[in-house]
């Protein structure tokens, strides 16, 4: 009997948990960190070119909001083998991301905006299965938003603790 209402009392605080958690934003507003509010505007499908300046392919790129309005997902070559996901999120007021890459490791970088908020340069800050002096990864981003519909991003690999190339995308909103 005993065991039926310790069961019966955490189920009745984890319910009012929820409903308390629920009616946060009953209203249907999102959770919106500033520092992510010019990631938000990009939600949808974008399409161009990505190249390292000798040579390019077609690129699609898409943004989703999602966590409540707490994170964008972007995802480069989507449904593709080279699939990769980069998280942006907000910790403790500073814009990061977390990029998912297909090389099998995850770079983490934090970013500083312009003053004119046109472009955001994210630098290298760790991340998961890298040794910097070693091993290939992305070590830094640029996103350039161009206009409402056009957006520039530059993706700088490094490998054996070097520069090795920078990767543009030439995206354009799809309506």
């Amino acid at each position: 009997m005993r065991k039926l209402a310790w069961f019966a009392a955490l189920l009745m605080v984890a319910g009012t948990t929820f409903a308390i958690a629920e009616d946060v934003h009953h209203d249907g507003s999102s959770f919106t960190p500033p520092a992510l509010a010019p990631l938000k505007k990009l939600a949808g499908t974008w399409t161009g070119k990505a190249g390292d300046g000798t040579q390019s392919m077609d690129a699609t790129v898409t943004y989703k909001v999602t966590a409540n309005g707490s994170a964008v997902m972007e995802t480069l070559f989507p449904g593709t083998p080279h699939e990769m996901v980069t998280m942006y999120t907000v910790d403790k007021g500073e814009l990061v991301l977390t990029h998912y890459c297909a090389a099998g490791n995850q770079p983490r970088m934090k970013a500083k905006s312009s003053a004119d908020g046109r472009e955001i340069a994210f630098e290298f800050a760790g991340g998961a299965n890298i040794d910097p002096g070693k091993d290939q990864f992305m070590h830094d981003a640029r996103m350039v938003f161009v206009d409402d519909d056009h957006l520039r991003t530059e993706w700088t690999d490094w490998s054996a603790g070097k520069k090795t190339v920078t990767r543009t995308f030439e995206l354009t909103r799809q309506k």
